[in-house]
């Protein structure tokens, strides 16, 4: 085994070994078989596949027609064109009508870099949340990512599943075990707890690690599972630190640092909480992750100098 995988490639294999154990999946695309790497799925079962060519809308409202005929449809194309053109599709077709269609967002966030805001997806949770009826989760690594998805075509009802664009390093080994609305202490701390979802725990996961050489605590709290949400669990693994920052390569609106700061809110917590994803009326800038995320403030050196800032000022109050 590699010591990472590409997301879609785990989803790929996991189709394959649904349809060989006899689910009756079929996997709908739009015109995007490479984006969802589906070509092995494609020469073990040729008849199995749709595409409906570059039509987003039509791709949702397939589906939602497979689903309603008896088969577990799921979706296979770029998060930014399935979300925001089909968008109508999945809260009519897919969300109120309670269809068993699973949603796949591939290259969610900035995965497409250069392609800039046209081609990134970072409002997609935001969006999702709104809609009513449907499960939402986001993969930090390919054993948890095989692990929703396998849930994902066992669970009766919708599902949308943000998958990163690159391929993630192993953060679990095979004695992992997801359980829907869980979250997953990665490390514990008591100074900070940082949390994040999707790609962005592995910055934070670095982060802690360079905390813990400057002598701060440093929890690492992944939230997999956005709908459903522990939010008791969460907001207990919250309350053992002093300061909270979220990190995400989201909008800060409408993901997991509002997921945090409404758990805060209600529960009339005081703890020091700052968000860290693409700012409040901003787009995410044209270029490579690496870059993105320094200038963003979302990787591992930036959400470590917010940690040590927040720390201290927590010290002198």
């Amino acid at each position: 085994m590699s010591n990472s995988e590409h997301l879609a490639t785990v989803m790929v294999n996991a189709f394959i070994d649904a349809v060989e154990r006899g689910v009756d999946l079929v996997p709908v695309v739009a015109d995007s078989t490479s984006t969802a790497k589906i070509s092995p799925f494609i020469q073990r079962f040729p008849d199995r596949l749709v595409n409906v060519g570059i039509a987003e809308q039509t791709l949702v409202g397939a589906a939602a027609g497979l689903a309603i005929g008896g088969k577990i449809a799921v979706t296979c194309n770029a998060a930014p064109f399935l979300i925001s053109r089909a968008n109508e599709q999945i809260k009519v077709d897919v969300c109120y009508n309670n269809t068993n269609v699973k949603l796949f967002g591939l290259n969610a966030g900035a995965s497409y870099g250069p392609l800039a805001s046209t081609h990134h997806s970072i409002d997609d949770i935001a969006i999702m949340r709104g809609f009513g009826n449907i499960e939402i989760y986001a993969p930090s690594c390919p054993v948890e990512c095989r692990q929703i998805i396998d849930y994902a075509l066992e669970h009766q009802g919708p599902v949308y599943i943000r998958l990163d664009g690159k391929a993630l390093p192993f953060l679990h080994d095979e004695s992992y075990r997801f359980v829907p609305g869980n979250i997953d202490v990665l490390r514990e701390g008591e100074d900070i707890a940082l949390v994040a979802m999707g790609s962005t725990v592995h910055e934070i996961v670095d982060a802690a690690a360079h905390l813990a050489d400057r002598g701060i605590s440093a929890a690492v709290i992944s939230v997999p599972s956005i709908r459903p949400c522990d939010t008791q669990t969460l907001l207990a693994a919250l309350k053992r630190s002093k300061a909270v920052i979220s990190v995400e390569e989201h909008n800060i609106n409408g993901g997991v640092g509002s997921l945090v700061a409404e758990v805060l809110a209600e529960a009339g917590c005081a703890i020091p909480l700052r968000r860290l994803g693409i700012p409040d009326g901003e787009y995410a800038i044209a270029a490579d992750r690496a870059a993105t995320r320094k200038r963003h403030e979302i990787d591992a050196a930036s959400v470590a100098r917010h940690a040590e800032q927040l720390c201290a000022k927590a010290e002198q109050e």
